[in-house]
């Protein structure tokens, strides 16, 4: 009985020690996984903001179950957190060209959209009530033209996803005023002679 009851102590001694060994904050994990972010964080914001944000978003949620005292949770977050950081390092080369492939796609086709707007604005109905109208589109289409350089600016900046957010809605502007022209044509029975780029 006397060796059944030691056996007990110990193992319930071994016991207290595992769990208090295992509510220990897990300080290392999060200093790691802080500096992982923090090695990538900056130059990955200008290309995959939203991946940084999500990094942050998971350490954040570390820090919370710490906070809780969920340790067994934080550790296995801060883990995950600091591979993630260390594979957006590995492929920010890739994502970096993606964001510059788009930025410039986004540029060609807010140029196109500038060009087929201003095109089609030179097939305006004109007449009596239609002349504010083709005036206020002539200056959008001015505008939206002498936005077009700051998209190349920050295409050189490598601010990639900057200049694609710009370049879009440039490219819904310009849509649009095409749009406004298409229905005048509509109206007056005239064919419209270029497509909307969408």
């Amino acid at each position: 009985m006397k060796s059944v009851l030691r056996y007990s102590i110990v193992g319930l001694v071994l016991v207290l020690i595992f769990a208090v060994g295992c509510s220990k904050p897990p300080t290392e994990e999060l200093n790691a996984a802080k500096s992982a972010v923090d090695a990538v964080a900056p130059e990955a914001s200008k290309y995959v903001a939203k991946d940084v944000k999500k990094l942050n978003d998971d350490l954040q949620a570390a820090q919370n179950k710490i906070n809780a005292k969920n340790y067994k949770q934080a550790k296995e977050i801060l883990v995950r957190v600091k591979a993630d950081a260390e594979t957006l390092k590995a492929t920010l080369p890739q994502k970096k060209e993606e964001a510059k492939n788009n930025a410039i796609a986004a540029q060609d086709a807010a140029k196109t959209a500038v060009a087929d707007a201003k095109a089609l604005l030179a097939k305006a109905p004109k007449g009596k009530g239609s002349k504010a109208d083709i005036e206020a589109m002539k200056a959008d289409i001015k505008g939206l033209e002498e936005s077009l350089p700051e998209l190349q600016s920050l295409i050189d900046t490598e601010d990639y996803a900057a200049a694609t957010e710009k370049a879009n809605a440039i490219k819904e502007k310009a849509a649009a005023v095409s749009d406004q022209i298409n229905q005048a044509l509509e109206k007056v029975g005239a064919k419209p002679k270029a497509e909307t780029t969408k």
